[in-house]
């Protein structure tokens, strides 16, 4: 396989470069999957058993992507929406 990846500069690039997620982001891509939902429904959707599990996950994307959660908060329950 390297002998391949030495004929081309650009292939070897691609091949080392890996793309790190954090769990932030791998929820969010969960929510995207689902589409609007509760905290609850979102929480079964990450494989948790209790639906205030991703409570302070919540909190952490607010704080760091505050332009990927759009979350409707005008009602009872709340729904979040991946943006």
């Amino acid at each position: 396989m390297l002998e391949k990846l030495d004929k081309s500069l650009e292939v070897a690039i691609i091949a080392t470069e890996e793309v790190f997620k954090t769990y932030e982001l791998m929820c969010l891509d969960t929510l995207k999957e689902i589409g609007r939902s509760t905290a609850r429904e979102w929480s079964f959707a990450m494989g948790y058993t209790h639906r205030s599990s991703l409570a302070k996950i919540i909190k952490r994307i607010e704080k760091k992507y505050p332009d990927k959660l759009k979350i409707y908060d005008n009602r009872f329950p709340r729904l979040y929406e991946a943006l």
